[in-house]
């Protein structure tokens, strides 16, 4: 077996800010030991490869690539480089053999036009000194053998970018649940079940007493305010606790307003309901990984919506293995402080939390290169260029986005004009209108999110818009 890096760091924390922190290194530490915490990431360097591999340095070189290999486990393959401006003219492909087999699979086409998804230029996340270069992640299954090949583009006539390599991400098992909860179901029903796939039940059941997964509804002899998010509570919030629900359940209208962490937001006249919402927890997210303060932007007037472009070969019951993956691959391999995304939705229609800071607050996301500030990204799981959504993901977005632009009186069919922090699409500085739910193409020049979900963005702002109450 060849030789191969292997780390697992956490990251930093140095002060208590709301803005963007400095965080660790991250950088590729050699080591042979299976890591402590769940998952872990391999890191190989590519080498030249094809009919000019001798010819000039590495970083020049038309073709690279690692030949058919045995690794550790993994599930999860991107490729990084060292200047996070450096451009990747070209293609990625990767070939796995699937755990345990001798069965490979053909040639995948890995995405290479990632930088729009990332912290805006100039912020201290972005500026850090730690951030790499990236494609976009791709989903392949429990895997042990690998081989990879990246061609630069002939029309760009370009090098490829300096310092390439090759990351695996294994994402760890799933974590155990509680009494009548299993992740990666909470908003299936029978109606949206895919074709092949068993029916699940739509709200877990209530769970154990010690712990529960799913909060119960508010009686009159409770109190109004949701706990752990009082207004005696400082800006930065501290670490998630063990008490931390997997699910947050499905809220009236009514009881969306009584647990409104500010009283302003309860007194908005138009808040969709809350939809149940996967945790952090629920998911698995090793939270020892992500920078450990939480940085906020000044409000929520838009969403941006995304395809993660990791492939649809995934199966519900696998979607919070796909989020720690992709989790583990923005942090550790790309040089991120958390997930980019503040929401993602799986093909069943479950939402889950991102990028870590509370569900109703808004947190400061890198999805949406230029326009991360007062929006919020919302990632759905999969590739959506040539495939059709499934109506349960394009419900959740709806539910979704009704909910949180409502708590900052954001009418999702609406327009709003945002200031450009600086895009492939439009200088930093420049006023741009946008529907208030848009997709990624808006704010720059890229496929995201796919052009058959995109397509159905139209309908998202409507049936938004009625479950506000504005129809």
């Amino acid at each position: 077996m060849r030789g191969f890096l292997a780390y697992s760091t956490g990251v930093a924390c140095t002060a208590a800010l709301v803005l963007p922190l400095s965080f660790s290194s991250g950088a590729h530490a050699a080591s042979s030991q299976v890591p402590d915490v769940p998952g872990s990431t391999q890191s190989l360097p590519l080498e030249a490869i094809g009919p000019r591999a001798t010819d000039g340095p590495l970083g020049r070189s038309a073709e690279q690539g690692l030949t058919e290999r045995d690794v550790r486990p993994f599930s999860l393959v991107g490729v990084v480089w060292d200047d996070v401006d450096a451009e990747l003219h070209g293609t990625v492909q990767v070939r796995t053999r699937a755990l345990g087999s001798a069965r490979w699979s053909g040639w995948q086409d890995v995405e290479t036009h990632n930088d729009e998804h990332r912290a805006d230029r100039g912020t201290e996340e972005s500026d850090s000194g730690k951030v790499r270069g990236s494609t976009a992640p791709l989903w392949v299954g429990e895997s042990d053998g690998v081989e990879v090949r990246v061609k630069g583009g002939r029309a760009e006539r370009a090098p490829l970018p300096k310092g390439l390599r090759l990351e695996l991400v294994d994402p760890g098992a799933a974590p155990e649940p509680t009494e009548g909860h299993e992740p990666g179901v909470a908003n299936r029903t029978a109606a949206d079940t895919p074709e092949g796939e068993p029916e699940e039940w739509d709200v877990p059941p209530a769970l154990s007493e010690e712990e529960p997964d799913v909060l119960p509804a508010l009686s009159e002899e409770e109190p109004d305010e949701f706990p752990g998010l009082s207004e005696e509570e400082p800006d930065v919030l501290p670490g998630l606790s063990e008490e931390e629900p997997d699910v947050l359940p499905a809220l009236s209208e009514e009881e969306t307003k009584a647990q409104a962490a500010d009283p302003e937001m309860a007194e908005k006249p138009y808040i969709g309901p809350r939809p149940s919402i996967i945790t952090r927890k629920g998911w698995g997210a090793d939270e020892s990984l992500r920078e450990k303060e939480f940085a906020y932007t000044t409000t929520v007037k838009a969403a941006f919506v995304h395809h993660t472009a990791t492939g649809n070969s995934y199966t519900c019951a696998q979607a919070p293995s796909v989020l720690r993956s992709i989790y583990r691959y923005h942090v550790v391999s790309s040089g991120w402080r958390d997930i980019g995304y503040n929401f993602a939705i799986d093909k069943c229609g479950n939402i889950y939390e991102g990028r870590a800071g509370g569900v109703d607050k808004a947190v400061l996301g890198a999805h949406t290169l230029g326009f991360n500030t007062d929006s919020m990204g919302i990632a759905v799981l999969g590739t959506y260029s040539l495939s059709t959504p499934p109506a349960a993901a394009v419900t959740a977005i709806a539910k979704l986005t009704a909910w949180k632009l409502g708590l900052f009186g954001a009418d999702p069919s609406g327009k709003v004009v945002l200031t450009s922090g600086g895009s492939g699409k439009y200088a930093k500085g420049v006023k741009v209108s946008f529907n208030v739910i848009s997709g990624h193409r808006d704010g720059y020049i890229t496929d995201c999110p796919g052009g058959r979900l995109y397509s159905k963005l139209g309908t998202v702002r409507s049936a938004a818009a009625t479950y506000q109450g504005r129809g």
